[in-house]
């Protein structure tokens, strides 16, 4: 959780209970607003829970392209703006210009990673090829996917977040971070795995959801060679994997998973 913002990723309200016995507190994820400004200038507001807001900002950054490492990065702060907070990034001179050109302003959602992009190009924006790496043991996949709701400590809570969590070649979870929307979940892990110096190439990435492009664009963009999904892929999602050389598993659920791209770097 960032200091600045002093909230809780849940609050305790009030809920009347039909079909149980009287009413009580319930444990309700919190949802906030989220500017992003880059060098001073507003560039997307997204709905999101409002811890780990540092990790949140690197790896946006990282997963959209904004800027290519986390040297581009000059300096990350937040601070909390009324009902909602706000995070403050510099970046290279560089950067920020190719950034003003994108026109890109987001109103963001959970559900949503695209809202607010203006011309169609920019969805499907170019992105790298991944390289050849070590096969992954299936087991590796199961043991991750299993132990991942051990980690999901708000949606304990709630049953109202996301997670995303990083696993070693062996399946073992190295950091799990949650959010109101899957698309924050991501960012959130990317910024925390390259901040604490971790290669994206020696694991994979485990998500609490299904496996939609987006998902595929920011995991193709961190630089991880596997995406697996407790949910169905879409179309695209497939689509752009088999391009860019990731291996998507889904309906992963500790008990067997679907492979739909690269199923040559599972073994």
């Amino acid at each position: 959780m960032d200091a600045a913002t002093q909230r809780f990723a849940f609050i305790e309200a009030p809920v009347t209970r039909i079909g149980k016995t009287g009413n009580a507190l319930d444990a309700v994820a919190v949802e906030i607003p989220v500017a992003f400004l880059y060098n001073g200038d507003s560039h997307a507001v997204m709905m999101a829970s409002p811890n780990d807001l540092v990790d949140f900002a690197y790896g946006f950054s990282i997963a959209e392209g904004i800027v290519d490492r986390m040297a581009d990065v000059g300096s990350v702060s937040t601070e909390a703006k009324g009902a909602g907070a706000s995070i403050a990034i510099e970046i290279s001179a560089g950067h920020a210009a190719v950034l003003s050109e994108r026109k890109r302003n987001v109103a963001g959602r959970t559900g949503c990673g695209l809202c607010g992009i203006s011309e169609m190009d920019q969805v499907l924006r170019p992105l790298p090829n991944l390289p050849a790496t070590l096969p992954i043991a299936s087991s590796a996949i199961d043991r991750a996917m299993r132990e991942l709701p051990d980690h999901q400590d708000i949606n304990k809570d709630t049953g109202a977040v996301h997670a995303a969590g990083f696993a070693d070649r062996d399946g073992k979870l190295l950091l799990v971070r949650e959010d109101v929307g899957r698309h924050n979940a991501l960012d959130k892990l990317i910024g925390a795995v390259l901040r604490a110096g971790l290669n994206p190439e020696d694991g994979f990435v485990a998500v609490t959801s299904r496996c939609s492009m987006e998902m595929v664009q920011k995991t193709v963009s961190f630089g991880s060679p596997l995406l697996v999904a407790v949910s169905a892929p879409t179309s695209l999602a497939i689509e752009l994997a088999e391009k860019h050389n990731l291996t998507v598993a889904a309906f992963a659920r500790g008990a067997g998973f679907n492979l739909y791209a690269h199923s040559e770097r599972i073994i």
